[in-house]
């Protein structure tokens, strides 16, 4: 769940360019409550940057240009469907090693053994 090495710096660029496309986002916004859109965007980056509760923030992030994208006529649909794709991943994938989420949780292996009750029922 939290690779490294290579797979976790390639984790680790794409929580980058998440939130840099979610920057680019609030930053073309001039919609109403534009300083809150802003100061929210900011918030959920900045979390995510650091890799805190990124499949949640990733999912939020995805509905977040999916709505831009509804409501802004004048975004590209090509590039916000390539940042849905993007957030849409790493929310599958997980944060990678290198992230607040993989101190908080550690790596865990779950094992089952043959000997369960119920396991020996089938």
């Amino acid at each position: 769940m939290f690779p490294q090495g290579g797979p976790g710096v390639a984790l680790l660029l794409l929580r980058i360019s998440v939130v840099a496309f979610l920057i680019i986002l609030a930053l073309n916004y001039n919609g109403a409550f534009h300083r809150v859109v802003f100061g929210g965007v900011l918030l959920i980056s900045l979390s995510l940057l650091i890799g805190f509760l990124t499949p949640f923030l990733c999912g939020l992030g995805a509905v977040l240009v999916l709505a831009d994208m509804i409501i802004n006529p004048q975004a590209s649909s090509v590039v916000c469907v390539i940042a849905i794709a993007n957030a849409i991943a790493l929310a599958l994938l997980g944060p990678g090693a290198y992230s607040l989420d993989a101190k908080l949780f550690g790596r865990r292996v779950t094992i089952v053994r043959p000997g369960n009750k119920f396991y020996n029922l089938f």
